[in-house]
Parts: structure tokens; C-alpha cells; sequence
């Protein structure tokens, strides 16, 4: 099967880049994609460090707003509880949404300023879906990330030990979650 190219993604649909707490920062893979492509935009959060859900929904409902119609989400961490929490209330098509390292809000490691992002919502997400996750986060745990999946009807993908795939995982522009988009816009 011939992989779409990579330019392929921008000229079907605007992608969102939904970073999770403290926003993604240089090194992070997500500010080397919007770096490369001009048509990927970041949703701007007014506080990164004490995230509430419902602001952060609404920051995301603005961005997409403006990307309709049918913009793409790429959600890291945090911006994947936001994504989701979206998408369950959104009347916004969405093409897709790739979901990496869902943080688990039960856990302890779980952010104590995060406020609203718990339950995590269990309904089929109206979207194609990836959940992305790794054996090591340390976030969450790859039975969460597999719940999560069936619920929502996503493609669940293990990248095996990759920590909590950010930028301290040493993954660069990762291609290989760029090729996961990419198949999740072809359908494939």
C-alpha cells in the first residue's frame, strides 16, 4: 500500500496540536512538527501549569473553530484528557485524533494542580482514533491505555519502553508517530 505523503495531512485537513501540562516545550516532538509544517497550530492554553479542564475545553473549542472544518488532533498527555473530554461535547467534525500518552488521573503521579479532567470520559469517541501508549510511562500504565482504546473504539498502539514520549524520551521529530497520523487520515 502506498503511504500518503507527508504534505498530504495539510492539504485534507488543519492539524491541532493539543501539548499536554506546561505546554511541549523545544525538544518536545510536537513543537518539531508544528516547526516543519506550517499548517499544524498549537491550541493555546492561558495557563499551562494549573490546567482546569472546562478552560482548557473551551481554548480547544476556539482553536478548532477556527481549523473547521474537520481539523486533526494530536494530543500529548494532559491535552489528550482535554481532547477527549472535547470531543464529548463538541458538535465540531473532527478527521481524527491521535492520542499519545494518556495520563491516568487515579494515579499519584497524576498532576495535583490539574483540576476537572477526572472521570475519563468511557464513551466511543465520534472521531477515528489512535491511542498511543508505552510500557514505562510514568503517567499511566498500559492497561489504562487499553481500556481507554476499547472505549472509545481506538486502534491501541505499544511502542513498548519509550517513557511518557515526550521530549525526555529522546524521540526527536518522531517519525514514527507521524506515519501513525498519517495512516489514521488514509484509514488505514
Amino acid at each position: 500500500m502506498h503511504e500518503p505523503r507527508q504534505s498530504h495531512i495539510a492539504e485534507t485537513c488543519r492539524v491541532l496540536l493539543v501539548p499536554g501540562i506546561g505546554n511541549s516545550g523545544p525538544t518536545h516532538w510536537q513543537s518539531h512538527w508544528e516547526a516543519e509544517h506550517a499548517s499544524y497550530a498549537r491550541v493555546q492554553q492561558k495557563d499551562w501549569d494549573h490546567p482546569v479542564c472546562a478552560d482548557w475545553i473551551a481554548a480547544l473549542e476556539s482553536a478548532a473553530q477556527r481549523a473547521a472544518p474537520n481539523p486533526l488532533l494530536v494530543a500529548h498527555s494532559l491535552g489528550c484528557l482535554t481532547a477527549v473530554h472535547w470531543l464529548a461535547q463538541t458538535s465540531i467534525s473532527v478527521a481524527g485524533a491521535l492520542l499519545v500518552a494518556i495520563p491516568d488521573p487515579d494515579r499519584s503521579s497524576f498532576p495535583a494542580q490539574a483540576k476537572g479532567f477526572a472521570p475519563i470520559p468511557g464513551n466511543q469517541l465520534p472521531c477515528p482514533s489512535i491511542v498511543v501508549a508505552s510500557a514505562d510511562d510514568p503517567y499511566s500504565d498500559i492497561a489504562i491505555a487499553q481500556r481507554c482504546a476499547n472505549a472509545w473504539k481506538s486502534r491501541f498502539i505499544d511502542i513498548g519502553c519509550a517513557g511518557h514520549i515526550n521530549a525526555a524520551s529522546g524521540l526527536g521529530n518522531w517519525e514514527q508517530g507521524h506515519r501513525m497520523l498519517r495512516s489514521l487520515l488514509a484509514g488505514s
